[in-house]
């Protein structure tokens, strides 16, 4: 027990060096964006004492490594400002969309996750045959697909063509489960299609993988279906390439939904970050980007973990 604390601890303190990290490149990339945020802010007309004014309230009076160090102590507390075009708490503003991307991302997490391992499964058993090679063609198909190009494909047929669905997922307060799942079901379809394919290969790959072990030539000696072979013998010690692959997929579901919101006008996180580069609302913006990175390096830190709980040999390094 006391190893897989140390482990679990020593992956903790890299993936908080490697935020660190992420947070300055953030920071000073914004800061060296071309323009000056002040005069964006007011507009051309503004005067010199008026520019002069706002930069003061701003902090940009101040040297970079001040303010850096500043937003790092305000972001440890989730105390990201104000925006500067609606004066809102940023925390506020990201928080309610980051809710609506966690639901998105959660709504195709429970459709993807158990249809990928169970088709996985199911092509492992069937290699080689017309049923394997026909899954293969479509899974590189949709993974070799852009976001955008399969959201409006979708949005052709199900919502132009057919009318099932609609294009844009406006969301409301007072909308019912069912009626929320109904409006976000393109944007979410769309993100099971990308991860489903990825998930489903790497699953059958690593089944695959197992099948050529001499444990699983023995049982298979011994008569034991294929199906047994699979689920009981190969899949349990699969686990630890699966669970790696579903959490960079769920990274990925967070991370990588920016053009999907943009395409069906979801309010999530992603949109908000193209709607305020737009803007130049640079607080929201580095916000942003620093919840994608802290969300990116949880799970791959959930990733590590579950794979050293699911092999012994990584437990046991020595």
């Amino acid at each position: 027990m006391g190893d897989i604390l140390g482990l679990i601890g020593k992956r903790l303190g890299l993936g908080l060096i490697i935020l660190l990290v992420i947070s300055a490149i953030i920071f000073f990339m914004v800061e060296l964006l071309p323009g000056d945020i002040a005069q964006a802010v007011l507009g051309q007309g503004a005067t010199e004492e008026n520019l002069a004014a706002l930069r003061k309230e701003m902090g940009l009076d101040k040297p970079a490594i001040v303010r850096y160090l500043e937003w790092l102590g305000g972001a440890v507390t989730f105390d990201f400002g104000n925006s500067i075009v609606t004066g809102e708490r940023v925390s506020v503003l990201i928080g309610e969309r980051f809710r609506n991307t966690l639901f998105l991302a959660t709504y195709a997490a429970v459709i993807a996750v158990p249809l990928a391992i169970i088709l996985g499964i199911i092509v492992a058993l069937l290699r080689n045959t017309v049923f394997d090679r026909v899954a293969n063609v479509l899974t590189l198909t949709s993974i070799s697909s852009p976001e955008f190009f399969l959201g409006y494909i979708l949005i052709l047929y199900f919502s132009v063509t057919w009318g099932m669905f609609p294009a844009i997922a406006s969301l409301s307060q007072d909308m019912t489960l069912w009626e929320l799942l109904h409006r976000t079901f393109l944007p979410a379809l769309t993100l099971v299609l990308v991860v489903t394919a990825h998930m489903m290969r790497m699953t059958r790959a690593a089944i695959i993988n197992l099948l050529a072990s001499p444990y699983i030539e023995m049982a298979r000696l011994k008569g034991t279906p294929p199906w047994k072979v699979i689920v009981r013998h190969a899949l349990p010690n699969a686990w630890a390439p699966i669970i790696n692959v579903v959490a960079l997929n769920l990274a990925y579901l967070i991370t990588g939904v920016v053009l999907v919101e943009v395409v069906f006008v979801y309010p999530g996180i992603g949109q908000a970050l193209v709607d305020n580069v737009s803007k130049r609302d640079f607080p929201v913006v580095q916000a942003a980007c620093l919840i994608f990175a802290a969300t990116f390096i949880l799970l791959n830190l959930a990733a590590d973990v579950g794979a050293i709980l699911t092999n012994p040999r990584l437990r046991h390094p020595k």
